[in-house]
């Protein structure tokens, strides 16, 4: 019983706890027998073949088939029928496909078999047939979203499970993303970086049933609670590493100087968190439970929920273990070389559909100015010729002391994100979008920091404004609003962490969406009884401020109001942007509305907040967060 459990928790969850005790809470019994056999006779058998009343024409693999139709009565035990050809039965009709062979049984069976080998089409594993590169962009795409539903069904914090903030993906064996489900983008276009820090960091040390997990955002990571479980796909001896897939969460706390770990007074990295940094998590299987423990009570300021801190990595490594067990499905359907070949054609298809977005593209430039002062500057220029971009970010604010700076993968992340926006075709975002564009980062701005700069706010709130800015220099859409409003509150049993959305931004021919969230954020918000029942606050009011949006000939979407009451002492800290320069609207298009937070506190008094601020509020103050909204797009007529 022991060796089946262990075969089963390893096969779901892609780990064992040998030193954990097993407990078995229920055993069921299943008896059978003592009840009537089923018998069927046997039928004399007849020789030959059924005679056809009729001829009819089938469509198969390309081609039209000629063939006999044979009415099932007429179809005897014994008898023998090569494809192609149809048996029409009353409740029924079966198409033998040319290659098979039906025969019927002595229980009067109608059994296919396989009569000749089946010739695969050349295309299939060494050029890209349409068909079949469709068939792989949703393959691929199907386990990223498979190991995201596993993610979610397993995890324990709301921010996981309720909120959804959390990624999945598929990487080749070089560490280059081939697909990934619809999640966050401002962890897919990083992602795969810290698939290759794993990779460069233990050149020939990787082992069958081995995971890693880090957070390091100098290394491969965008802010430390973004945690990334990566794991290799080995093939069945063991010996080859093929594939590698990989899942990223945001977890409600990993300690740092507030709960949360959003705290807008840190200024270097390790008041953020702990801070991961290439962790062997499963070791050849085993799960290195203590040894993770002391990593995250370790830390400077450590984590304040460790319990939950590995319930939700033991989450992710399920997930990764669903995409491993899909891979070797697919594997044993179409073969090795063949979703390998595949693997490249999507990302080849990536590349030349961002081609085609260049060959209508003109250079130009763009500058955007946030809240502290600092600037955002972008210019593309496009070489018609080798139809390839340049993205050129030099001009940007150098590094700050606040923790608004942005690790180069989130910057990357962003790129990524709004050129495969711009590609009208549903393919996957991979890393065959970028191939065609190089990005240039100066080093030491805030858009490539170096350590030990804190970055919190850059992964959450830069990365926003770098998508703004591309979008602006562009004109496909008015900003957004250019934020995600978060909003962390928690004490050391509790910790919370949420982003708000508000309405997406006007565009040439579309008017934006009340209260949703957009671009590098695509989380939702917890539900309200969730939210009460997991936590000391009451949720008192959330609406939707009808007409906010920026005006013009098409209208961003409206804004919305949150107040929520807090029922114990918490500490609560807000990280947001727009508090001070509207959010632009593009072509005479007007820009958003500002955005607002107060406290109120109990003697009835309202508290504005800063955009990026922290505080305490007493049991029955509330916090109220009135969000920005995205810009017009176009002339009012």
């Amino acid at each position: 019983m022991m060796d089946e459990f262990e075969a089963r928790h390893r096969s779901q969850f892609g780990f064992v706890s040998p030193e954990k005790q097993v407990v078995v809470e229920a055993l069921e019994v299943q008896a059978f027998g003592g009840g009537a056999g089923i018998t069927e006779p046997d039928h004399p058998l007849a020789s030959g073949a059924p005679e056809a009343c009729r001829t009819a024409r089938f469509f198969s693999r390309g081609t039209w088939h000629d063939a006999p139709v044979v009415l099932r009565a007429a179809f005897k035990p014994g008898m023998v029928l090569d494809g192609p050809a149809i048996v029409i039965e009353p409740n029924q009709t079966v198409v033998v496909e040319d290659g098979w062979r039906a025969e019927m049984t002595v229980k009067d069976h109608l059994l296919l078999t396989r009569s000749r080998e089946m010739q695969r089409a050349g295309a299939v594993g060494t050029h890209a047939d349409p068909v079949m590169l469709e068939v792989f962009n949703n393959l691929f795409m199907s386990i990223a979203e498979q190991m995201g539903v596993t993610l979610q069904n397993t995890a324990y914090s709301v921010n996981i499970k309720e909120r959804l903030d959390f990624s999945c993906a598929v990487f080749n064996a070089e560490g280059h993303l081939v697909a990934n489900a619809p999640h966050m983008p401002v962890h897919l276009g990083s992602m795969d970086k810290s698939v290759e820090t794993v990779i460069r960091e233990n050149a020939g040390a990787i082992r069958p049933g081995d995971v890693f997990a880090l957070n390091a955002p100098y290394n491969g990571g965008t802010h430390l609670p973004d945690i990334t479980v990566v794991t290799p796909v080995f093939d069945d001896e063991g010996k080859d590493l093929l594939f590698w897939v990989a899942s990223r969460g945001h977890h409600a706390d990993v300690g740092g100087v507030a709960p949360g770990s959003m705290s807008p007074r840190a200024t270097s990295i390790d008041e953020e968190g702990v801070y991961i940094d290439n962790f062997k998590l499963v070791d050849q299987g085993r799960f290195r439970e203590q040894e993770l423990n002391d990593l995250l009570l370790g830390a400077r300021y450590p984590a304040r929920n460790p319990v939950q801190n590995v319930a939700d990595l033991k989450a992710q490594i399920a997930a990764n273990e669903k995409g491993v067990r899909e891979l070797k499905k697919m594997i044993a359907l179409f073969g090795l070389d063949v979703v390998t070949a595949y693997m490249g054609h999507v990302q080849d298809n990536a590349a030349e559909s961002v081609r085609r977005v260049l060959d209508r593209l003109e250079d130009c430039d763009f500058t955007y100015e946030m809240d502290q002062g600092t600037v955002i500057k972008v210019k593309i220029s496009v070489d018609k010729a080798a139809r390839t971009a340049t993205v050129d970010f030099t001009g940007t604010s150098p590094q700050q002391p606040t923790n608004f700076n942005a690790p180069e993968p989130v910057t990357r992340a962003a790129v990524l994100y709004v050129f495969r926006v711009m590609v009208d075709d549903m393919i996957p975002m991979n890393a065959g979008c970028l191939r065609p564009i190089e990005i240039v980062v100066p080093k030491g701005s805030m858009l490539s920091p170096v350590y030990p700069a804190a970055v919190v706010a850059g992964n959450v709130e830069t990365s926003q404004a770098v998508t703004n800015c591309l979008f602006g220099a562009l004109k496909a859409m008015a900003a957004s609003q250019g934020t995600m409003n978060n909003l962390t509150f928690g004490n050391d049993q509790v910790q919370y962490y949420e982003t708000i959305c508000s309405g997406s931004p006007a565009g040439p021919g579309f008017e934006g969406t009340d209260a949703v969230h957009v671009h590098m954020t695509n989380s939702r918000l917890t539900d309200p009884e969730i939210l009460e029942t997991r936590f000391p606050v009451l949720l008192e009011e959330f609406h939707i401020r009808a007409g906010s949006g920026g005006k013009g000939r098409w209208s961003a979407g409206g804004g919305t109001y949150r107040r929520i009451r807090f029922l114990e002492q918490m500490d609560c800290a807000l990280l947001s942007s727009h508090r001070r320069v509207r959010p632009f609207g593009i072509e005479g298009g007007e820009p958003g509305q500002l955005g607002e937070a107060y406290v109120r506190r109990n003697d009835g008094s309202h508290e504005q907040l800063e955009g990026c601020a922290q505080t305490v509020l007493e049991p029955g103050e509330a916090v109220i967060v009135i969000t920005p909204t995205g810009g017009g797009y176009g002339k009012a007529g």
